[in-house]
């Protein structure tokens, strides 16, 4: 009798209807180990190209209200079933749930097909939060997979007039701005995202929160160049992060690494048009931001408007420490490796004496042509704090236009070359700063 009662849980739990759907996704349960052998490191050939702490999210006041496209498998009873998963939310603004297998506190959904959310803000639903489309919370292990696509429809979002881009050179006009994150998981562990498509978020695509031990895998992230805040992947407050083999272009960074981040491993990217990979920005409005073990290596990033970049704004505290770049090519890249301690998005920012300290950087093969806008190699570091143990071995970038090399530029930076460049580096300065011997620095 009790398995006739969780059959028919499973039963009412099969479907249920919102808006614009698209084709139909499928949802299957799989048996399988979550574990994520590393393999040695090699630039294989990516997947083919498709054809910047937030608060949880709101609790509805009815979790089983379609018209709101809130959806909680509590109400079902579904939580006894679930031994080691917390399912708080599961969103969907737009897609329709064929099947919701709940089996051992795992969740492996499948999709199948192209689901999408209503097509803009005047379509969005008046009681749905703007923030996120797909919300996952409190998800002990879950696997999303699948060969079906994602596509966020967000070019009414991109044409607020707040977006950056509508305004006079870059300034915004008034009016509402939220735009919704695609898929966004808070406070979940053991997470695997494989084989998804995921095209024209309006905002960031993929956003992880507070998240432990996240496994993305051959994805493939699509935005236009010019689409405002379209990061790839974004994480924050997040550890034990593994992104491989995937091929993202988009407005934006193609992944982001926020404050209070560590353990991650970036392996086999294909990056651009967008941003580049990015630690930061950190230390926006006098904040604490600590970030460190970053690994970027084995990947192609091509025609963006950076390359590897740390980025951190004046009046900040805390530390980004243990990064390593490597085996990275550069294909007509601006700013291929970059240290930005005055990132301030307009002309109001002022020199302050306490900034994010930024020390053991390693650059090491890093090989390509660059954009002759801009330096190759550009270390700005804070006048308070200086960059420290900057390392650069084996780094070659030609300019992709003429034969004239631009210098690289460097401010407060403290590092050593363990072999030649190009071109070359005489900026870095030697030793230890006096200001790190004479005053305690706070690390993480």
């Amino acid at each position: 009798m009790k398995n006739c009662k969780l059959s028919l849980m499973l039963v009412l739990c099969i479907s249920f209807f919102c808006f614009f759907l698209s084709t139909q996704a499928r949802w299957h349960q799989h048996k399988h180990k979550h574990t994520h052998p590393h393999k040695p490191s090699y630039i294989s050939q990516p997947p083919s190209p498709p054809p910047d702490s937030a608060s949880p999210p709101e609790e509805a006041t009815n979790p089983n209200n379609s018209s709101s496209g809130v959806f909680d498998v509590r109400s079902f009873g579904a939580v006894g079933m679930a031994k080691q998963m917390t399912l708080r939310h599961l969103r969907w603004l737009g897609t329709q749930l064929a099947k919701v297998n709940l089996q051992q506190g795992s969740l492996f959904p499948e999709v199948d097909g192209t689901l999408v959310p209503p097509d803009g803000p005047e379509s969005w639903p008046k009681n749905a939060s703007r923030h996120q489309w797909l919300v996952f919370y409190r998800i002990n292990e879950m696997s999303l997979q699948g060969g079906g696509v994602l596509d966020g429809r967000g070019e009414k979002w991109w044409n607020l007039p707040c977006k950056p881009h509508r305004g006079i050179n870059g300034t915004t006009l008034p009016g509402p701005c939220d735009s919704p994150v695609a898929i966004r998981f808070f406070m979940s562990s053991n997470l695997t995202v494989q084989g998804l498509k995921i095209k024209n978020s309006p905002q960031f695509h993929f956003r992880f929160d507070n998240c432990r031990n996240v496994h993305i895998e051959s994805i493939s992230i699509s935005a236009p160049a010019r689409s405002p805040n379209t990061d790839g992947i974004h994480i924050e407050n997040t550890n034990d992060v593994q992104i491989y083999n995937s091929v993202i272009s988009n407005g934006d960074d193609c992944v982001s690494i926020g404050s209070g981040c560590y353990d991650v491993d970036i392996r086999n990217i294909t990056c651009g048009p967008g941003h580049g990979i990015s630690i930061g920005s950190l230390g926006k409005h006098n904040s604490r931001a600590c970030v460190s073990n970053i690994t970027v290596r084995d990947s192609i990033i091509k025609r963006t408007d950076n390359g590897v970049r740390i980025k951190t704004w004046q009046g900040g505290s805390g530390s980004v420490s243990g990064v390593t770049f490597s085996n990275i090519h550069m294909d007509n890249v601006r700013n291929p490796i970059m240290i930005d301690q005055f990132y301030c998005l307009n002309k109001g920012c002022t020199n302050q004496t306490s900034a994010v300290f930024v020390s053991d950087i390693l650059y090491s093969n890093i090989k390509g042509t660059y954009d002759v806008r801009s330096s190759p190699m550009h270390f700005a570091c804070s006048d308070a704090l200086p960059c420290t143990n900057l390392t650069l071995s084996e780094v070659e970038l030609l300019p992709a236009v003429g034969d004239i090399v631009s210098d690289p530029y460097c401010w407060n930076a403290y590092g050593e070359l363990q072999t030649l460049t190009i071109p070359p580096v005489s900026c870095l300065l030697e030793g230890v700063p006096r200001s790190l011997l004479d005053n305690d620095i706070e690390h993480c």
